[in-house]
């Protein structure tokens, strides 16, 4: 291990002798502070007399529905406020989110027509609603005011509308897509009453608006613009709710669709985003974190439970191996991460430490070779104080240990390698807060020998890898360690200089080559000029034995022996500069043996 690593594995293990602070410890069952974008645009024929958005993409609901995830659910109807809303709100409670975002498309449109129902199951659960307010066709500034004096009249006095505390009581809404519009200056008239946020990032686009959201849950893995976001907000006392997001697909509600996909990575993705909006190296704790999205389907970033179990012949995921969950038990995976990160988030607004103990060191690190190519390194779990998400496998190669690989399992398979050669890995686990362990012991394995590498006696070249500059028809390079005096290489005509490379697969004492060309008597005598070279890792070699005409005569079975020094090496080479009997190397034997 590099001594690098051992003093970050130090700087780590330091910060796990302060005491921890305690979770939850003044801090709400229920963040005002996590907004959860929400959907209500879902029906089907038996409350809402046909199929609404289910359809998406040109698919047969129930069982084949417009999303690459299928609810646990089913496909249900976002007017059943008995049933499917009142589950919702049941999980947006055990998921620690205060309030949800309303998905809202105009004055009398479908979610307009329900959100009272929405309000009231809310209202059940103690979470309260802002809105998001959708481009429909022809939205324009006054008609967003408009749209705003309208919810407030209608809404305002409900129960379950939100108003931020913090913020003098004023409600809360989102504009997505507000790009589309450039000129804001009709908000003025509505934002001393309300806070509302641009979809953006771009401090320039933003006059007229309370603050900034983004929503993009592919953008939150690199967190593009957010930490210049933060602190253009900080100065001008505006709101910044960086989305996050646990994945982002939607193939199937988008056939054909060339928008890149965003990998769940059992729950890795989720906590790499919740990490970048809380990190001060991007902008510090936000005002608020929006969460894209509880059950937007089609786009397959829901946090809503999925089946674990969905219609079969459609090509579903599910959350199976999220946080290490399988089963029913994964359903939930995601409520309860983002109960986990509620509570972290609102910790550190309280100005506690939130999860600083890191997870203990992975111990019994083994390693084995697993291919020629491939060594598997194994160890038994960590321990961490809230959980272990995942651990991360190095490999030591000097100044900076690589990063090779990552998993949520305890082991991991590292490909990609060299055959035959020793390689030295160590693991560090790591909790969702980014807190690392000490790394595991260093374990050692030396990868197998290449395809068709079984031991060798005698001639050490028989059967080995070999590979040639060139070939002329089928006279390849393996018919020259073949073992059989009638089959020969022979090197592209008119070329040279030409060369053939025999692998041992292993470090050997090499003191002599053995060459031939077939001995029928159609093969005159000729001379070969040819150096004899070898190699310890294939790709710096030395001279063994100098360039020189070898005769190749039928009367001695032309058969050539070139003698060398004994050296180490695992490769030899011969390099052809001319023949005096054909324009082309020609060789039916190449023997490699001991001295």
């Amino acid at each position: 291990m590099t001594v690098l690593a051992i003093l970050l594995a130090a700087l780590c293990w330091t910060g796990a002798q302060a005491p921890p602070q305690a979770r939850g410890a003044a801090v709400p069952e229920q963040s005002s502070n996590v907004h959860l974008f929400y959907y209500p645009w879902y029906g089907n024929p038996q409350v809402s007399g046909g199929w609404r958005h289910w359809e998406q993409g040109g698919h047969t609901p129930p069982d084949d529905i417009g999303a690459d995830l299928y609810p646990t659910l089913g496909a249900y109807d976002s007017a059943d406020h008995a049933g499917a809303v009142t589950r919702h709100m049941q999980w947006i409670k055990q998921a620690g989110v205060g309030v949800i975002v309303y998905s809202w498309w105009g004055v009398g449109g479908p979610e307009d027509r329900i959100a009272q129902g929405v309000l009231d199951a809310a209202a059940r659960h103690g979470i309260k609603v802002a809105w998001h307010l959708e481009p429909y066709g022809g939205r324009t500034a006054a008609s967003t005011v408009a749209d705003i004096r309208y919810i407030n009249d209608r809404y305002g006095s409900h129960p379950a509308f939100y108003r931020s505390a913090e913020h003098g009581g004023r409600a809360a809404f989102y504009v997505f897509e507000s790009l589309r519009i450039t000129d804001w200056s009709a908000l003025d008239q509505v934002t001393a009453d309300n806070i509302v946020l641009a979809q953006t990032t771009d401090t320039s686009k933003i006059a007229h608006f309370s603050g900034m959201y983004t929503y993009d849950g592919i953008a939150g893995t690199t967190a593009p613009g957010w930490a210049d976001a933060s602190a253009y907000a900080r100065r001008n006392n505006l709101i910044w709710a960086p989305s996050v997001a646990p994945g982002y697909i939607d193939d199937r509600a988008v056939p054909g669709n060339t928008t890149p996909t965003l990998g769940r990575a059992n729950g890795a993705t989720y906590d790499l985003e919740w990490s970048n909006a809380l990190d001060p190296a991007k902008g510090g704790l936000p005002t608020w974190v929006s969460v894209t999205s509880f059950n937007e389907w089609h786009e397959g970033s829901s946090i809503e439970p999925a089946d674990s179990t969905p219609p079969a012949g459609f090509g579903y995921q599910t959350y199976e191996g999220a946080y290490g969950r399988t089963g029913a038990a994964a359903e939930t995976a995601y409520l309860d991460r983002t109960k986990y990160w509620a509570t972290e988030f609102e910790t550190r607004r309280a100005g506690g430490q939130g999860d600083t103990r890191p997870p203990t060191a992975p111990g019994a690190a083994r390693a084995v070779p697993a291919s020629s190519t491939s060594v598997t390194v194994g160890w038994t779990a960590s321990t961490d104080d809230v959980g272990v998400t995942g651990y991360d496998v190095h490999r030591e190669a000097g100044a900076v240990d690589p990063l090779v690989g990552s998993t949520t399992g305890t082991s991991f398979t590292v490909t990609g390698l060299t055959p035959s050669t020793a390689y030295s890995f160590y693991v560090v686990a790591r909790d969702a807060a980014r807190n690392t362990s000490p790394p595991s012991g260093t374990v050692t394995a030396t990868t197998g020998p290449p395809a068709g590498c079984s031991p060798n006696t005698g001639d050490m070249a028989r059967g080995r890898p070999v590979v040639a500059s060139g070939v002329t028809q089928n006279y390849v390079a393996a018919n020259a360690v073949d073992g059989d005096a009638s089959t020969y290489w022979e090197s592209v005509n008119h070329a040279f200089p030409q060369s053939i490379t025999v692998d041992l697969c292993a470090q050997a004492q090499a003191g002599r080559v053995v060459l031939r060309v077939p001995p029928a008597a159609a093969w005159s005598r000729r001379t070969q000029t040819l150096s004899v070279l070898g190699s310890a890792d294939g790709t710096s070699f030395t001279t063994l034995a100098g360039s020189r005409g070898h005769v190749f005569d039928p009367a001695t079975g032309n058969t050539v022996t070139v003698t060398f020094p004994a050296a180490a090496v695992r490769y030899v080479r011969l390099t052809v500069t001319g023949n005096t009997g054909w324009p082309a190397a020609q060789l039916s034997a190449f023997e490699v043996h001991r001295p």
